[in-house]
């Protein structure tokens, strides 16, 4: 087929898998509380042109001139800092791309602080003054980009010696909190039978560390923000406080209160997420449900394990979730999704209110076909709605969600390369989406394509949709 084919076909396809998904439920009288999601979520969507910006197209990297992504008619994209590149300190920039963020902006140029997912103790890819343990390969990379131009001015290495760097949160004061997604400990082993071994580790894992927009990071855990396998965070500019999502088959939801706003290095207190008489939120749960909420105080959140961090929560009330993944906050409120939570196990997206103390289902999946595994996610600028990173196998998309629940389709991974950029080649449409997030004119939609690392900077006509 030809892209413009492929990409009516793609819409035709999914529009009838959703219509038959209505029928499917409607057929049984109010067995499901995904009858009223379907009529008035995604199936309002189909309804609604201005949701989305059309269908998906192969457009061409304005770097490579490849297709590596589909898009909406009329949006472009350029790629920056791929694997491999060399970057600005001399270092060449490390792979597995994950969360990011704009941390700063001055003028035309703004920075970029992005996660490197890499897990194992290998070696980090840079040893100084920076490097909390020097066997650990994951860290942060910082960027400056110029919205003007479309140009990547600078990079730079920014936190090492960190394991699996999944995603993070940036806060309102101008530095980015990078998050381990791992327990990984001293001593820990790896493989099996004659194969096993210790692992190198000097330090003991699984915490974040603050990163600035400027200049580099001193490697030191901020301990009191809990020691889990950490995935996403958002900060309340109003309050200081900090939450905090955990990638976990049993997942809690918590907050950190600084003791003194903006200063998380002065320590403060965990708490987990309770709502009284709802132990669990794996399953299934009617759209725009909402639930009020309490928090129970985590003892000892330097634990990490025995009992672990969610379950000191979980003895005292605290809801369990499954897999907690991005985090971001806008409208005055924290949204954050469960990976492989609902009935169909293809996800949530959750509205948090902390004025009120109110925890509301924006959106459940249906099915793979309309959302597959929702990651990170960002809020656009102008206030209408999420941006969610899919990784389910693929080809993984860019989803849109407005604030009312209705769906589209942003981006396809398209990415298939040659060897011509650092001599990568391969077929990559099954990796995942990360690391979406906007510039703070939301002129620039920027994300990363993990494997094989590579950030898109994508721009467009935004006013024709909903983000």
């Amino acid at each position: 087929m030809s892209g413009s084919t492929r990409g009516e076909a793609d819409g035709i396809q999914r529009r009838t898998l959703l219509r038959a998904g209505v029928q499917m439920i409607g057929g049984v009288a109010m067995a499901t509380p995904f009858q009223a999601l379907l009529t008035r979520g995604a199936h309002a969507a189909e309804r609604d042109p201005a949701a989305g910006y059309g269908d998906l197209l192969p457009i061409p990297d304005g770097t490579t001139k490849l297709p590596l992504i589909r898009l909406p008619k009329g949006f472009t994209y350029k790629t920056i800092g791929w694997t491999g590149d060399d970057m600005t300190d001399g270092v060449k920039t490390p792979n597995s791309h994950d969360g990011m963020a704009v941390v700063a902006a001055d003028g035309d140029r703004i920075t970029l602080i992005r996660n490197h997912e890499v897990s194992g103790d290998n070696g980090a890819f840079i040893n100084s003054d920076i490097t909390y343990d020097k066997y650990a390969g994951g860290g942060t990379t910082n960027m400056i980009f110029n919205t003007k131009t479309g140009e990547l001015e600078k990079s730079w290495s920014s936190i090492s010696g960190t394991v699996r760097n999944c995603a993070g949160g940036l806060t309102p004061w101008g530095s980015w909190l990078t998050c381990e997604e791992t327990l990984a400990s001293i001593g820990d082993k790896t493989g099996e039978g004659d194969k096993e071994r210790t692992m190198r580790f000097e330090q003991d894992h699984g915490w974040i560390c603050e990163v600035p927009a400027d200049g580099t990071a001193q490697p030191v855990p901020l301990k009191d923000m809990g020691r889990f396998s950490h995935e996403a965070v958002a900060v309340d500019p109003a309050t200081g406080i900090v939450y905090e999502t955990e990638d976990s088959g049993s997942a809690g939801f918590f907050r950190f209160i600084p003791n003194e706003k903006g200063k998380l290095q002065a320590g403060g207190k965990l708490q987990m997420l309770k709502i009284a008489g709802v132990p669990d939120l794996t399953g299934g749960v009617e759209k725009d449900k909402t639930f009020k909420v309490e928090w129970v105080d985590i003892p000892k959140p330097h634990e990490g394990h025995s009992p672990s961090v969610f379950h000191q929560g979980q003895e005292q009330g605290g809801t369990r979730f499954a897999r907690l993944e991005g985090c971001w906050y806008g409208n005055e409120r924290i949204y954050f999704d469960s990976t492989s939570g609902g009935d169909v196990k293809e996800g949530q997206i959750w509205e948090y209110t902390p004025r009120s103390e109110e925890l509301r289902l924006v959106f459940e999946s249906p099915s793979k076909q309309v959302l597959s595994q929702p990651d990170n996610i960002c809020f656009s600028p102008r206030g209408k709605g999420l941006v969610c990173c899919e990784d389910s196998g693929g080809p993984n998309r860019l989803i849109g969600i407005t604030l009312d629940g209705r769906v589209f389709n942003f981006a396809e991974n398209n990415c298939v390369v040659d060897g011509r950029r650092n001599r990568i080649k391969g077929d990559f449409r099954g990796s995942e989406w990360a690391g979406a997030c906007f510039s703070p004119d939301g002129k620039w939609l920027f994300a990363n394509i993990q494997r094989p690392g590579i950030t898109v900077a994508i721009t467009g006509p935004w006013e024709n949709g909903a983000l």
